[in-house]
């Protein structure tokens, strides 16, 4: 597989960011982007002033730059942008801005050289990745400190990783690729880093990582609601369609798939039974969990518009107009990565909920405090949910909106920022979180319905169950913990759970 830079797709730059997949311009591509060369060029005379070409950045726009200084120029602003500070960004967050960036340079909007653009491609080809720190970006003006380590990169300068992960000058990599350091000339060095790219590809990442936490949450749900001898009478396709949100009748939809058949919910269901109504933690689910899955889905809205767009300033316009823009202000990434983190604490909030109700004798209808074998001598799942509840504590604390905040920049010339990169940045903590919350009532869930025997699950659930046990023992003394939980964290996060019940139900939603 070669991707063909142009209008990327979602599973594109995933494959690329994650699988390394290499990537090609086209020749329509590589035509695009000649002719708006053309007309960079062409602006060398003229005796009018043009931001980023013949002038400085940001509040020093007002400084005309003379042919003679316009490479440098170019070097001087990438040198000086790439200043950003803490641990290095995740590899695939750096491919995903990289092959962004390409993307936007293929418009032919950005004036740069096809030379140029082939070895930015060329540095995705090779596996080399930019160091990039985690501070530098306000999500204005860019990503531009993250966007501008890249573009040193390409110059031969600056660290990077090669394809074996290993630290090296850029310059060393670059060689070694058989790769040739570019010197920028005019526009260059502002087309290289003036996008939101960092925001849009942790969106893009995030987006695939919940559509996959979605089905399991769904699967974790129809097991604690199964074990905790809760009913599925809730979830029917009548009652769902009186409130008719797609992602709630989605996520019920997969519950009644997942539950078809259940020997546990059978033996319930005689008029023995008192019970009215269950909690709101079993009870609601499709309704928060379909919430959420409706806001992915405006967030993969707003990032297929971004997709579709060419960000950068000045923009080359295909009538040859050189244009001054606000297109790269990151506001529309940043709500959207905020709406998410609220979603994604609330979503483990309600996980961490079910979890807590099997451990709780009052409220587990039989099971033993904690789901330990010996109650006392042992402490069963009860730390589990201490790791889950101090995770959704944590959140709650990412799911703060970063896109409220704003702190003037360039001497009151961009004042007004998104913090679009640092909502992107706290999303995917918080990505990771919910994947470990969910993991954990999988885990507890497994382990109730096998305290319920002889009473038998149904066959989806029993299905996760068993693939669990593949994986960690069932019931019995207490054990050493913490490898069992990321056992699951590794069955949540990779699919294998949610293929273990779509192997008995078909395709969950």
């Amino acid at each position: 597989m070669v991707v063909d830079i142009g209008p990327l797709t979602r599973e594109e730059i995933v494959a690329v960011a994650r699988d390394g997949v290499p990537v090609s311009l086209s020749a329509s591509a590589e035509q695009e982007i000649r002719a708006s060369r053309r007309v960079i060029e062409a602006l060398a005379d003229d005796v009018v002033p043009h931001y980023g070409v013949s002038t400085g950045f940001g509040a020093l726009a007002t400084r005309h730059i003379p042919m003679g200084r316009r490479a440098a120029l170019q070097r001087s602003l990438v040198r000086s942008h790439a200043a950003g500070s803490g641990a290095e960004v995740e590899r695939e967050v750096v491919r995903a801005l990289m092959v962004l960036r390409l993307s936007t340079l293929a418009t032919g909007r950005t004036g740069v050289r096809v030379e140029t653009a082939r070895a930015y491609a060329g540095m995705l080809e090779a596996g080399i990745t930019p160091v990039v720190r985690e501070f530098g970006s306000l999500g204005c003006s860019g990503d531009l400190a993250p966007l501008a380590h890249c573009a040193l990169a390409l110059m031969g300068e600056g660290e990077v990783r090669d394809a074996a992960g290993r630290l090296l000058p850029a310059g060393e990599a670059l060689a070694a690729a058989g790769l040739a350091p570019v010197e920028l000339a005019a526009k260059e060095g502002l087309a290289l880093i003036n996008g939101t790219d960092g925001m849009l590809g942790m969106l893009v990442l995030a987006c695939h990582d919940l559509r996959r936490l979605l089905r399991v949450a769904d699967v974790a749900a129809a097991m604690s609601v199964e074990a905790l001898l809760g009913t599925d009478a809730v979830f029917a396709a009548d009652l769902q369609g009186l409130r008719p949100h797609p992602g709630q009748a989605e996520s019920a939809a997969n519950l009644r798939a997942l539950l078809g058949g259940s020997g546990v919910m059978a033996s319930h269901r005689s008029p023995e039974c008192t019970r009215v109504q269950d909690a709101y933690s079993l009870r609601c689910a499709p309704q928060v969990h379909g919430a959420v899955r409706d806001t992915v889905t405006h967030a993969e809205a707003v990032a297929g518009r971004e997709l579709a767009s060419a960000v950068d300033n000045p923009v080359v316009m295909p009538d040859g107009r050189l244009e001054s823009n606000g297109n790269f202000h990151g506001a529309p990434l940043g709500y959207v990565l905020d709406f998410l983190a609220i979603a994604v604490a609330d979503l483990a909030s309600i996980s961490e909920r079910r979890t807590d109700r099997f451990l709780d004798v009052a409220r587990s209808h039989g099971l033993p405090p904690f789901l330990a074998d010996d109650p006392g001598v042992d402490s069963g799942h009860m730390i589990a949910q201490y790791t889950q509840a101090g995770i959704v504590s944590e959140l709650k604390r990412l799911a703060v909106p970063a896109s409220v905040d704003s702190i003037p920049s360039s001497a009151m010339q961009e004042d007004h920022v998104s913090m679009g990169w640092s909502a992107g940045r706290k999303l995917r903590r918080a990505v990771d979180g919910l994947a470990r919350v969910v993991a954990v009532e999988l885990l507890t869930a497994a382990r109730g319905l096998d305290l319920r025997a002889p009473l038998v699950p149904a066959a989806a659930t029993g299905a996760v169950r068993d693939r669990l046990r593949e994986e960690v023992p069932g019931p019995g003394p207490d054990r050493y913990l913490a490898p069992e939980i990321e056992a699951a964290v590794r069955l949540v996060t990779s699919g294998e759970a949610v293929a273990a019940a779509e192997s008995v139900v078909g395709p969950l939603r």
